[in-house]
């Protein structure tokens, strides 16, 4: 499931009013924000640190879904943050630790998330957990616009939380099972419930939305 094309479905007016100007999408894939949006992704270099662009040189920054992966959080995002022009706008999507992740570092539903994200917490299960309220409020002349989880279609009955069964055979069970979805079979709730709590089930395969989503403006 496109992430970016999810979290359109539900921006309000005045967030989508933030998409104009020039923009920048990084980790777009095949998914970008915007028709015109310039992508930023593995084809066009490194989102560690990218360098193809002088500073202030966008309205928008948005990033959905890439933070998660990069080495050095701080370091990533202070370069990302200095592309954005004074007025402009970072978009900043990562998924919530706990209801993505689910109390398991490194990730069961993908093994290239280096770091996990909160919002408030003052202690995480996590070895790699972020606070994204204190990374955005650290960036040189920011002020966070909106700062919220977005849950929408997160059925929090179908979560396990912690380590998960490794068994071959239930993890094969569950591929089973999502292919069946896939091609418009019926949902069987008990059965994702069983799976959560057995070798885990990502709600985001599909239309649910597990994510924390930021918006800082820097100053003029």
């Amino acid at each position: 499931m496109r992430e970016t094309s999810k979290t359109k479905r539900h921006l309000t007016d005045a967030e989508r009013a933030l998409l104009q100007g020039r923009v920048l999408d990084i980790g777009a894939g095949p998914d970008p924000v915007t028709p015109d949006a310039v992508a930023f992704d593995l084809a066009q270099g490194d989102a560690n640190n990218i360098t193809a662009f002088p500073p202030a040189s966008f309205d928008c920054v948005w990033s959905s879904h890439c933070l998660e992966h990069m080495r050095d959080v701080r370091a990533t995002l202070a370069n990302w943050w200095s592309l954005v022009k004074p007025n402009g706008h970072l978009v900043l999507i990562v998924p919530d630790e706990d209801l993505y992740e689910q109390g398991c570092y490194p990730s069961r539903f993908n093994d290239d998330h280096k770091h996990t994200f909160t919002l408030a917490k003052k202690h995480s299960w996590s070895e790699r957990s972020h606070n994204l309220f204190d990374l955005c409020r650290a960036l040189p002349g920011g002020e966070i616009v909106t700062i919220q989880l977005n849950d929408i279609g997160y059925d929090r009955r179908i979560s396990g939380h912690g380590p998960a069964s490794r068994s071959r055979f239930l993890s094969r069970l569950r591929r089973r099972y999502r292919r069946r979805l896939e091609r418009g079979g019926r949902r069987w709730l008990w059965l994702e419930r069983w799976f959560a709590r057995t070798v885990g089930w990502d709600q985001t395969q599909f239309d649910a939305i597990a994510q924390l989503e930021v918006i800082v403006r820097r100053r003029a």
